[in-house]
């Protein structure tokens, strides 16, 4: 959810600090992985919060070279450029619209498109019925196909 292995490997601190001080309140009508998953969500979407209250960058923007935009982790590295230069301008606006989705939209489609999570056990993380982890995938897939549909026809154009 952060895309910033320093930051990611603090929150995992963050988060086993938290398992360890908390293991007592675990009231078992999870599993140990869904409450340890509950809780990692929990730290990463309060720093994110936290850091668009100080309005900073949001999910997604450490994943861009600051001066040129580019996305830092390259896509599958293909031999030819034009396919590279390509397929680095495709993850750009991904990335970008999925940052723009709103906040449980968003962490339903990482925790399933990303993660791989199944829905049941999203739906236990996000302390949500199956329905609404369906609902939400439903309105983050119409509203990504809304704002890169127009990118896509722009560039066929081309």
């Amino acid at each position: 959810m952060l895309q910033d292995s320093g930051l990611a490997e603090d929150i995992t601190q963050e988060v086993f600090v938290k398992v360890y001080t908390s293991i007592l309140s675990f009231n078992e009508q999870s599993s140990l992985s869904t409450w340890i998953y509950r809780i990692t969500v929990n730290k990463c979407l309060d720093y994110l919060r936290s850091q668009n209250r100080q309005k900073r960058q949001g999910l997604f923007s450490s994943l861009f070279q600051k001066d040129s935009g580019e996305p830092i982790n390259d896509a599958v590295d293909f031999v030819h450029p034009g396919i590279k230069l390509d397929q680095k301008e495709n993850a750009k606006y991904l990335f970008q619209a999925i940052k723009s989705l709103p906040e449980n939209q968003k962490t339903a489609f990482i925790l399933v498109h990303i993660e791989e999570l199944p829905q049941k056990e999203i739906a236990e993380i996000m302390n949500l019925s199956v329905k609404a982890i369906e609902s939400l995938l439903q309105r983050a897939k119409e509203n990504l196909r809304k704002k890169l549909d127009p990118i896509y026809e722009r560039r066929k154009k081309l």
